[in-house]
């Protein structure tokens, strides 16, 4: 049952224009300390360390994920489509808004370095002991189980997990459009008004009329390149291995039993594995840079100096790998430590295939994690996978051509320079 606001909420924003609120249990979750906290982490990690521009948060795109899917439930309710289950339309507002709710700091960054899934920790501020948790239960007490079903992929009717979690969801359509908007760069760009026209509930899927086949390419074909200009760019990942280090040292010396002469709760819990829900929600990426900020202080020198790289952008280069360097690779291992550098810090090797974004996959086994491909309705009511129909698409499916780097700190070891093979000269061009 949707409780009206007596008057719409109408966030401005610079992808939709305006994001409308118009249900109290909406309302009242963006209101509350762990949405709001999605304002203090960015929606691209470290990315603003290579698109100056890219300081958007989880709040902006979390609303932005809301507005579509609130978008997609009002076309199906004015042409009156059958298959659309009416009653699952609060569910599915809320499971969009709150789909990020459990990100960390840096996002996706800390969740390779610490094994965390942030779509747990959603789950776990969803049914945990939380301003959220007792919002939902106004609605019902077994709503909040219903949220983190769809959360996790697994609620009965899988046409609402696919409007917040498929190949075509609210969450894709808005990261791309907003990414491109922020990082300042074209390639997320398409007919967003479009897909949502041509978009129709079918046999409990969500799936697209044919006729807007192109706009679907459109679509698929900005999320390739984003994928490869934005999302992978060298530099956004040579900002995330200085992050994975300082992480990996600071965990080692807390270990160790090294004496910090700074540390915040949340911080060492997060370092030992041992964060609770309460500690995990104080931390943001303004925490982390305070400790990052202190560190760059500290008596270890490895830790101070990472801490320093990130912070004043001092990044490692990169060049790039080929699949015959393996042998060359522990040569230069030696090289460095022979002129004084530790290779499992001031080494690096970069496999873009970690990378939490993917390109169009057409084909998923049933016990896959991976999201159902898009199907294309004709007027028979047939459905076929779209890169069946698509040269396109077909041409840019499943492929993953990224390029391997070795990243290191050029100033480092330039002074050591006619001590290194010409070889390795050669190939880091020094």
């Amino acid at each position: 049952m949707l409780s009206r606001l007596h008057e719409e909420k109408v966030f401005k924003d610079p992808v939709h224009h305006s994001i409308y609120v118009q249900d109290l249990t909406v309302w009242k979750l963006i209101n509350t300390p762990e949405f709001q906290r999605l304002r203090r982490i960015r929606q691209l990690g470290t990315s603003y360390l290579t698109f100056h521009g890219a300081e958007h948060s989880r709040f902006s795109h979390s609303l932005g994920v809301y507005e579509i899917t609130r978008k997609v439930i009002s076309q199906f309710e004015r042409n009156g489509y059958s298959d659309w289950p009416q009653e699952e339309k609060l569910l599915s507002l809320c499971a969009s808004l709150l789909h990020d709710v459990g990100h960390g700091p840096f996002s996706h960054s800390i969740e390779q370095i610490f094994g965390t899934d942030h779509e747990e920790w959603t789950c776990e501020v969803v049914l945990g002991d939380t301003e959220i948790n007792r919002v939902l239960r106004e609605i019902d007490d077994r709503f909040p189980d219903k949220v983190a079903a769809v959360i996790r992929k697994k609620y009965e009717k899988p046409i609402v997990v696919s409007l917040v979690s498929s190949q075509l969801d609210a969450d894709r359509m808005d990261y791309l459009l907003r990414d491109a908007y922020f990082t300042g760069v074209n390639y997320g760009t398409f007919d967003l008004d479009r897909i949502l026209r041509v978009l129709r509930p079918f046999q409990g899927k969500i799936v697209v009329k044919d006729s807007g086949m192109h706009a679907v390419e459109d679509y698929l074909m900005s999320r390739y390149q984003m994928y490869w200009q934005v999302y992978f760019h060298p530099v956004t990942r040579s900002s995330e291995i200085l992050l994975r280090q300082i992480f990996r040292r600071a965990s080692e010396l807390l270990a160790s039993g090294y004496a910090f002469s700074f540390m915040l709760d949340p911080i060492r819990a997060l370092l030992s594995g041992s964060v609770t829900l309460a500690q995990y929600m104080r931390l943001d990426e303004a925490m982390v840079q305070t400790a990052f900020g202190e560190w760059a202080g500290e008596r270890d020198e490895l830790l101070a100096d990472l801490c320093r790289r990130f912070l004043n952008r001092r990044l490692y280069k990169y060049a790039p790998l080929t699949g015959e360097d393996r042998g060359w690779l522990e040569d230069v291992r030696g090289e460095w430590r022979r002129i004084g550098l530790d290779p499992s810090y001031h080494m690096e090797v970069d496999k873009p295939e970690d990378s939490p974004y993917d390109v169009y996959k057409p084909g998923v086994l049933p016990d896959s994690k991976e999201k159902p491909p898009i199907l294309l309705l004709d007027k028979r009511e047939e459905l076929t996978e779209i890169s069946a129909a698509s040269d396109i698409i077909r041409s840019i499916a499943g492929l993953h051509r990224g390029n391997d780097y070795i990243y290191y700190p050029e100033e480092r070891v330039l002074p050591h320079a006619h001590l290194l093979s010409s070889e390795t000269r050669a190939r880091l061009s020094i």
